[in-house]
């Protein structure tokens, strides 16, 4: 179901869609409205192939950078455990890179076109990854409520209108919620413990905070292509609406457990049934999306000497009759 290979090649973009064919526009526009997927042979206007492909891409890239934080901790996780869960976690992010690659390919780029981009900082990935995990419990926020934020996006986009995207979201989101409850458990194990323990996840909670309202996107007014791309359903839900929902669902559970979080502002508006909160920084945003964040030249590091190291593998895989030697270093 989400075969690899460069099997469908994408034209010149043109992001106009009034520039399209009418005819072939308005029948692909009569499909998303009736609820039915569209497939990797279907016709598709040009800006929703592009947008597509930067928006899988991205979560690829995401999933793959992101398992790099929890991974650090798989040999510090205390008790055998919770390092075999550690593990677990982590492996199945990267599995689910593995399938967001092999969705977005289905476009017309290839997995190899990708990571060079990602590699070179071309594409771009989640900012929220390029922030440093000090602590145990700074691992165990991120599988809790990135983790949480993540699927907040994610069950939304299953119901989108592009069928490998759509069908991998299926099998991402069914493992994320078991990584939600673990991070949640985790947490809670904090919160109830020693004081230590209980300032640990405190400290850890402030500090991702910022990075968590980050996490979903700027505010729908400084988007430009908000509006056409949730007409043609690639995007099923907005980046205030998301942020909303997030708060909600989890504000409240962090309360329960008598956490603080580090803005005065927060409350739920009785009169609008919306959160009011303090707007992030977004000035912030920019630089670590763009490069400029604690962590960002380490994380694409790492990534890069996976790619410079895994070579003879890939070489080997591609002519196994061919002999190779694995290199010492």
């Amino acid at each position: 179901m989400y075969g690899g290979g460069n099997s469908f090649e994408a034209p010149a973009i043109n992001e106009r869609p009034e520039a399209e064919n009418p005819e072939l526009l308005a029948e692909f526009e009569a499909r998303i409205e009736r609820g039915e997927k569209i497939e990797p042979s279907d016709w598709m206007p040009a800006l929703y192939r592009k947008q597509l492909i930067r928006m899988i891409e991205q979560h690829a890239h995401s999933e793959i950078i992101g398992a790099l934080p929890e991974g650090t901790w798989i040999t510090r996780a205390p008790g055998f455990r919770r390092k075999l869960a550690q593990m677990a976690k982590v492996q199945d992010e990267v599995g689910h890179g593995q399938l967001l690659y092999s969705a977005a390919e289905t476009l017309g780029k290839s997995r190899e076109e990708m990571i060079n981009d990602l590699i070179n900082g071309k594409s771009k990935y989640s900012n929220i990854f390029n922030y440093p995990a000090f602590t145990w419990a700074d691992s165990n926020v991120i599988s809790w409520l990135v983790d949480a934020g993540a699927i907040v996006n994610q069950l939304a986009n299953a119901k989108g209108s592009y069928g490998p995207y759509c069908r991998a979201l299926d099998r991402i989101c069914a493992e994320e919620s078991f990584h939600l409850k673990y991070g949640h458990d985790a947490v809670v194990h904090l919160a109830t413990g020693t004081p230590l323990q209980r300032k640990m996840v405190q400290e850890a909670l402030h500090r991702w905070w910022p990075p968590l309202m980050h996490f979903f996107g700027p505010p729908d007014k400084m988007s430009i292509h908000t509006e056409q791309l949730m007409r043609w359903k690639v995007k099923m839900a907005s980046n205030d609406d998301m942020r909303q929902q997030f708060l909600d669902m989890y504000v409240p559970k962090i309360w329960e457990l008598g956490l603080t979080l580090p803005d005065p502002l927060l409350k739920k508006n009785l009169e609008t049934g919306k959160w009011d909160y303090t707007e992030p920084d977004w000035e912030e945003f920019k630089r670590v999306i763009n490069g400029d964040g604690p962590c960002n030249k380490e994380r694409l590091g790492v990534r890069k000497q996976a790619e410079e190291k895994g070579a003879w593998v890939r070489r080997a895989l591609l002519n196994p009759q061919a002999k190779y030697v694995q290199p010492l270093a």
